[in-house]
């Protein structure tokens, strides 16, 4: 395949690198330090203890690469409007855009059975894509879903480090199969990627973001690990009545949990103890990814009649740190 991945760093820049190595015609869109040193040095891919380097094209400008198979979105959310502006160089008639994102999608609520209950101004998520200029650069027909289950990080532009896992749900947003959802399972599955094509990729989305729509946002407020927060019982009860809350807004979506809080958290704490990607971004004093995790939640929440008092405070308390940091715009 003609693959495109728009951002090369932790989560792009994994894929980008075993898709070359798996054989497919692999090309970057990038920026800054990191395209420098992709153009110069290649892509390093640091993975069970060894180190490979991989060549990559790659361009500030979409144009130079030119139309692709499948164009990957691997940005922060907080950037994706102005980067889906400027990618129509690289769709052709039949170009399939993956967002390989964290968060509610900006195309959650366009389809069914979430359309039918609402009406057409009702479909956009403000706090995602307030004035609809994602949708109209990249309309719901190009898209396919992706849910990444996997770590990895960048510590240094131009290179990746691969922690753990290796699964990545590919799903049609309407739901069901299609020939492109299969080709593209397969490819990824060639690269070393567990690839699952899903019939309910909606489902999928809310699963993850169930369980890491509190997790992140505390860590940034506490600086604690994820361990830390679970052991203490007061923010581990608070958890708990978020992740309620948020099982509910899910099940007016029709995307119910069939999980307890208790045993999703079970599993995070299998991870050890580990920094949030929120909190990583807070210490590097990056943008804070909030309203694609909590912002978009409390919206369709308020939206379905969802009472959420925890979400609404978790909202509220990190987005007032995170404006008097500068990580969060006034």
């Amino acid at each position: 395949m003609k693959i495109a991945v728009v951002g090369v760093g932790a989560v792009g820049g994994l894929m980008a690198a075993r898709l070359v190595q798996a054989g497919h015609e692999v090309c970057a869109l990038a920026r800054g330090a990191t395209l420098a040193t992709v153009r110069d040095r290649g892509l390093r891919l640091r993975s069970a203890g060894q180190e490979s380097v991989v060549p990559l094209r790659a361009s500030a400008q979409a144009h130079d690469l030119g139309e692709q198979d499948l164009v990957v979105i691997a940005v922060k959310g907080t950037t994706l409007a102005t980067v889906a502006e400027t990618l129509q160089p690289l769709l052709g008639p039949k170009t399939a855009v993956m967002p390989a994102m964290n968060g509610v999608p900006w195309w959650f609520l366009q389809t069914p059975p979430t359309c039918d209950r609402l009406a057409p101004q009702d479909r956009r998520i403000a706090s995602i894509d307030p004035d609809g200029r994602i949708e109209a650069a990249l309309p719901l027909p190009r898209v396919l879903g992706c849910v990444v289950h996997l770590t990895c990080s960048s510590p240094e532009p131009g290179v990746v480090q691969h922690g753990f896992g290796e699964r990545l749900i590919v799903g049609e947003p309407a739901g069901g199969s299609s020939a492109r959802m299969a080709e593209v399972c397969a490819a990824l599955s060639q690269a070393g990627f567990k690839a699952e094509a899903s019939a309910q990729i909606r489902s999928d989305v809310w699963y993850k973001l169930w369980g890491n729509m509190t997790m992140n946002p505390l860590s940034a407020l506490t600086g604690s690990t994820t361990a830390a927060m679970l052991d203490d019982p007061l923010v581990h009860g608070f958890i708990l009545r978020t992740m309620a809350e948020a099982a509910e807004v899910g099940a007016q979506l029709g995307c119910p949990i069939s999980q307890s809080g208790e045993e999703r958290m079970a599993l995070t704490r299998q991870l050890g103890a580990f920094k949030t990607s929120m909190l990583q971004d807070a210490l590097a004093g990056r943008a804070l990814e909030l309203d694609a995790l909590v912002s978009a939640v409390h919206e369709i929440g308020l939206r379905f009649g969802v009472a959420m008092p925890n979400i609404g405070a978790l909202l509220g308390m990190t987005r007032l740190m995170a404006r008097e940091r500068g990580l969060y715009p006034r």
